[in-house]
């Protein structure tokens, strides 16, 4: 309770989502069910915040966790590797609702951390001869070709940590950690959902992942991994 009094950047879960504007493009982490800022992303379900360009691995499962932003029409566009557990997605994108980019998962991974140091594209050799390669830049280099692709930046990131101290530095759960540090780089607001926070030393320096620096707001979930 007293890291709680002392950490400036704690807020209540709806101030922190009552910051993202409709339309923002949001990088969401999470790997299915490990890693996701569930406390956020019911929160923004409820928020009733609409027109998002959602940035993710996957989008969950009809109705259910990241699912839900889709059901209740919440999503203008959806950029991210795995949709196969969510038909919904299919639906949506075969109806002209949304947008969906599809884009190899390590290539995502990368196009994130790219434009968390400042690097606004970069040549892949995944996707090439597939319908990934439609409308994108080739570039051969020594006998191989490559395909340009563009850093995926948003204007918020909802990521989830194990435990941060009231200075905002951030630790992991083991695999739950996923695509939440390089998302924590690149967005220009940046909410950590955590489940416990400490007061500021506590943490072991080198077991911090995400500096503070890059945390612009905490919210206290439920301990879910």
């Amino acid at each position: 309770m007293d890291a709680a009094k002392n950490c400036r950047k704690l807020k209540a879960i709806d101030e922190a989502i009552g910051m993202i504007k409709k339309g923002s493009r949001v990088l969401i982490g999470g790997f299915g069910n490990a890693g996701d800022p569930k406390k956020l992303i019911e929160g923004l379900c409820i928020s009733g915040t609409d027109e998002l360009v959602v940035m993710s691995n996957d989008l969950g499962s009809p109705n259910e966790g990241l699912g839900k932003l889709l059901s209740n029409n919440q999503v203008r566009g959806l950029i991210g590797t795995y949709y196969n557990w969510n038909p919904e997605v299919a639906m949506a994108y075969n109806e002209g609702k949304i947008f969906v980019e599809l884009v190899p998962q390590g290539t995502f991974a990368e196009a994130v951390r790219a434009a968390g140091v400042g690097i606004p594209a970069f040549y892949t050799l995944s996707g090439v001869g597939t319908e990934i390669a439609k409308g994108k830049e080739e570039k051969t280099f020594g006998e191989k070709t490559y395909l340009l692709q563009e850093a995926l930046k948003a204007d918020v990131a909802l990521i989830k940590a194990h435990k941060a101290d009231v200075l905002g530095n951030l630790v992991y759960y083991k695999t739950a950690r996923n695509f939440n540090p390089v998302m924590a780089m690149a967005a220009d607001l940046v909410i950590a959902e955590v489940d416990e926070l400490v007061p500021g030393g506590e943490l072991d320096p080198e077991s911090i992942v995400t500096p503070h620096i890059f945390v612009d707001v905490l919210v206290l979930g439920g301990g879910d991994r």
